[in-house]
């Protein structure tokens, strides 16, 4: 039947979508000829990730356009709806550090991340930033050169940085329109690539504090300028004209393709992007895919220098004519650094790379085996979290194909404090696989609790009720903490596992994730618990400030050593002070306790 439909496909651009045997899309790809494309995959032989791909396909799908580049948008569109196994780029949702200037309502920079980023969205950007400590220094350094608006919220009157001459009381609409001006023009100067003006300011900065005696602060702001200085070094200017680019350097060798992203802001280097992943189409189309991916999370600069073999009719009109392959010059060297430091990370990665995925698919294959499974490609995992029946949290982690993918990673708040870790483990499964039959997203091979038979059996009456037809394990822990056992569902049996195989690691590693990833949730709700209840009953604080305190300080002893003036970014004067009294007074009873 597969072969019939094949030769039935048409000679047209389009769209296609792989899937296995329970109809779930595991790969869409996008064609000029589809019928050329769809059919290579059974015609010839396979290698690598392909090979794998293939040997799980059972149907296709297809749909005709008019064009390759809306072939290519409609790939796009289809692979953010059914996030299919098989494409694997960019999954990490990995962004950089952005500094932003922001004009309203008051002059203010932060560093900011954004994973989509279209023309700025009208936002004043600067960067990528590879390095976030950098972003955060110079962000913090022209927040004390200059007035500009640091606290949070909409204080009704003017805090200490106003009396220290670090804002210009924005609360009470002082400062003159020319001083805003000024500053803006200074500000975006700097971040646009005049180093001058940022380092005279601190000069002069330097001579006020050391007329005034001032030699601690002097000595703090020369600091900061060697540390700058020090940046903007390593940030040497490549091309004169200050035009934003990044360069796209590529190695293709070994089924693996190795990219090297420089990007050049106002003319300087300020760092780059490095990836390594399989090939599972071919090279063209894979780097099509990877492009519209990467810049779907980041900004488009002005140019993009590459290879001549990515200047496709496909990506030329995307991207609107702004790729160009350079010929001579400073440019072209540029684009042969990029193309090194590409061939130079694929071969000092390749081999590790490798034999982690070989690790790691010969463990996830023997467990598939040694429980008995027809495929074993997505495992969630969950583990519950409660002290003494209070803050009660579950989390569950997903690994696919061996590996952790985090952005489907989950948080449960569960509705009841009572430690009870039976009916802890029947709310989160309901909630979880409930809401995956509603959405239609896609259900694991195998569900692993973290624990013994009475979590295996909550698990499994909820599937029941549920009508799902999932094999569930636990794992037990040692009274060490330690990975011990893995428990069969079905025969409530311990499963004989070496302890020095790959397989146990396996389990080790993905148990440790889930305990990791559920503790950290907890301790993050239980201080933020225990600030709440500190905070209950005192004047002044209501729900909105008591959200701003624990976002803040996080913890009550943060909170206890703040000063009166970090409380007073978020409080009114006296109502700092009684919170500062208070929590004075409430350190010193535990301490006559002790």
């Amino acid at each position: 039947m597969l072969k019939e439909k094949l030769s039935q496909i048409p000679h047209l651009p389009g769209s296609y979508q792989m899937k296995n045997k329970d109809g779930i899309i595991i790969y869409v790809g996008k064609a000029k000829n589809l019928h050329k494309r769809v059919n290579s995959y059974f015609n010839r032989v396979q290698t690598g990730k392909t090979k794998k791909l293939v040997s799980e396909i059972k149907d296709f799908s297809y749909i005709v356009t008019s064009s390759e580049l809306e072939a290519f948008l409609l790939e796009i569109n289809l692979i953010k709806e059914y996030d299919p196994k098989y494409n694997v780029l960019l999954k990490d949702d990995k962004s950089y550090p952005y500094i932003e200037y922001i004009d309203s309502p008051y002059p203010k920079l932060k560093v900011s991340r954004y994973l989509n980023i279209k023309k700025k969205d009208s936002k004043k950007l600067f960067g990528p930033y590879p390095n976030a400590y950098a972003a955060r220094k110079i962000v913090n350094l022209l927040n004390r050169l200059y007035p500009l608006k640091k606290c949070d919220g909409n204080p009704k009157k003017v805090c200490l940085y106003y009396h220290i001459g670090e804002c210009l009381g924005y609360c009470e609409k002082k400062g003159t329109l020319e001083e805003k001006e000024m500053m803006k023009k200074e500000i975006l100067g700097f971040l646009n690539g005049n180093d001058k003006i940022l380092k005279d300011k601190i000069m002069e900065k330097i001579e006020s504090l050391s007329k005034a005696l001032n030699f601690e602060l002097a000595l703090e702001l020369k600091k900061e300028l060697d540390y700058l200085t020090i940046v903007l070094d390593k940030q040497k200017i490549t091309i004169q004209d200050f035009t934003n680019r990044d360069i796209w350097g590529t190695y293709f060798e070994n089924g693996y393709i190795s990219v090297q992203i420089l990007f050049l802001r106002n003319g300087k280097l300020v760092g780059g992007y490095t990836d390594l992943f399989p090939v599972v189409e071919d090279f063209i189309s894979d780097m099509e895919h990877f492009m519209t991916l990467f810049y779907g999370r980041h900004e488009i600069p002005k140019e993009i220098l590459l290879e001549q073999e990515l200047l496709t009719d496909v990506l030329q009109e995307y991207f609107e004519q702004k790729l160009v392959y350079p010929q001579k010059g400073k440019k072209k060297d540029l684009l042969k650094m990029a193309i090194e430091n590409a061939k130079i990370n694929l071969e000092n990665e390749i081999d590790l790379v490798l034999k982690k995925e070989k690790v790691t698919e010969e463990a996830n294959e023997e467990l598939r085996k040694i429980l008995n499974l027809e495929i074993l490609d997505r495992i969630d995992l969950f583990d519950n979290s409660n002290l003494f029946g209070d803050w009660s949290v579950s989390g569950m982690v997903v690994f696919k194909n061996g590996l952790p993918a985090k952005n489907e990673y989950r948080k449960y708040k569960i509705s009841f404090d009572k430690n009870d870790d039976y009916n802890m483990m029947r709310e989160v499964i309901y909630r979880r696989y409930q809401r995956a039959l509603v959405e239609k997203t896609e259900i694991p091979n195998l569900i692993i609790v973290d624990g013994g038979i009475g979590q295996i059996n909550a698990c499994k009456e909820i599937l029941k009720d549920l009508n799902l037809k999932i094999k569930v394990c636990g794992l037990k822990k040692n009274d060490k903490h330690r990975t011990n056992d893995l428990v069969d569902g079905d025969t409530l049996e311990l499963i004989d596992i070496k302890r020095d195989s790959n397989v146990f690691h396996y389990l080790t590693r993905m148990q440790d994730e889930v305990h990791r990833y559920t503790i950290t949730y907890h301790r993050t709700i239980r201080s933020k618990g225990s600030i709440a209840s500190v905070l209950d009953g005192i004047p002044g604080i209501g729900a909105k400030r008591k959200k701003e305190l624990i976002k803040k300080f996080g913890s009550v002893t943060n909170m206890e050593q703040a000063t009166k003036e970090e409380l007073q970014k978020i409080l009114p004067e006296e109502v700092a002070e009684s919170l500062k009294s208070y929590l004075r007074s409430r350190k010193e009873e535990k301490e006559n306790r002790k």
